[in-house]
């Protein structure tokens, strides 16, 4: 019965909602006549929605984000407890999607973990991990030797296990990071002398500084975690991004795990993830600020973003570079320079857009302005 609805439909209703209609009205058993009429209703309301030909989506879209945008609250939080885990939101995160930003101001992940982790086992150890950790991490105290031209470390043991070293590991990170110094680990306590004969003070001063920075364990670039409980199960937020590195990580769930540096994204999973990352970035902003704008106009600036393959920003150097029309992109910024790069060339405008008609105050190509009426 439901079948035969769906034969009678297709054509005039997307495959998606008629899968989702044939799914709930078989599951509820509901009789022909009835079916029918939620066929239609559904049909008028899917045509409803439909935007008319001549409709300027562009204006819509762009008025439609930028009004609930000019009353956003300029506020930014901080995760309980961590003042450095300060994060970019409302305006000028919108911003920084829109303009395609390579560098942004608080790049994160959240880091979804598989069973049991998620449940909270080991979530200490694994939060290590990923957190780039340095020698400083572990160390207890630092002793010069001046007289015997050497440097004694005494490190905290419990912590070099946390990170998951042994001694004979941190004694090859050690070698590896320090070139020409002689690294001797016993116990607790690490002795590093350099071994040439003619160092001095100064390169015994220089030697302790750069040993603290040594990177020991962790993904270079995670500044800081944070294991999070979400409904019933824990994920790590992360101040910095390495999406590639964490996602070759066993213990990661790789299909939730979400950076919020679309570049990475595009760079890693591709760029319609990257078209999926601008939307649910700026909808994170939105809700967060509690407003409420339809998910159609996001999907349009998403997709002018990235119809070209590649990521661009709303910006002159961006998707406003690509105009076919000078004089829309002279509307822009930089008029003089699109004026006169476009006269030296001899490039035509066709006036088929809607900024170039209402600069030379022509009708507009949209709604009535579209039918041309020629009379003999």
């Amino acid at each position: 019965m439901v079948e035969s609805l769906v034969k009678e439909y297709t054509g005039k209703l997307p495959v998606k909602l008629l899968g989702e209609l044939k799914d709930k009205l078989t599951a509820q058993k509901i009789n022909k006549t009835r079916a029918k009429k939620i066929f239609e209703t559904t049909l008028q309301e899917y045509l409803d929605a439909q935007v008319a030909p001549g409709e300027a989506v562009g204006i819509i879209a762009a008025e439609s984000i930028g009004e609930p945008g000019t009353q956003m609250t300029l506020n930014t939080f901080h995760f309980a407890g961590v003042s450095e885990m300060n994060v970019t939101t409302g305006l000028p995160r919108i911003i920084e999607v829109f303009d395609g930003r390579k560098n942004i101001a608080t790049p994160m992940m959240d880091v979804y973990l598989k069973a049991p982790y998620n449940k909270g086992k080991d979530i200490r150890k694994l939060a290590l991990l990923i957190k780039q950790s340095t020698l400083q991490d572990i160390i207890k105290e630092v002793n010069t030797d001046l007289m015997n031209g050497k440097i004694e470390v005494e490190i905290l043991s419990a912590k070099l296990d946390d990170h998951g070293l042994a001694q004979a590991q941190l004694k090859k990170i050690l070698e590896k990071g320090l070139k020409g110094v002689n690294v001797k680990i016993d116990g607790s306590l690490i002795t590093l002398a350099p071994s040439s004969k003619e160092s001095n003070l100064n390169d015994l001063y220089k030697l302790k500084e750069k040993l603290k920075k040594i990177h020991m364990s962790g993904l270079k670039g995670v500044t800081h975690v944070l294991p999070v409980k979400r409904d019933e199960e824990f994920v790590i937020m992360t101040a910095g991004s390495k999406l590639k590195e964490v996602l070759e990580l066993e213990f990661v769930d790789e299909t939730r795990t979400v950076s919020n540096d679309i570049y990475e994204i595009a760079e890693n999973l591709g760029i319609e993830a990257a078209r999926t990352a601008v939307m649910n970035e700026v909808f994170k902003v939105i809700n967060a600020q509690g407003l409420t704008i339809d998910e159609r106009h996001i999907v349009l600036v998403a997709d002018m973003m990235c119809v070209t393959g590649g990521i661009k920003g709303i910006t002159r150097y961006g998707i406003v570079s690509e105009k076919a029309s000078v004089l829309a992109r002279a509307s822009f910024e930089t008029p003089i320079k699109h004026l006169i790069s476009a006269a030296l060339t001899g490039e035509e405008d066709y006036l088929n857009s809607v900024v170039e008609n209402v600069m030379i105050n022509q009708p507009i190509p949209t709604g009535t302005g579209m039918p041309k009426l020629s009379t003999k």
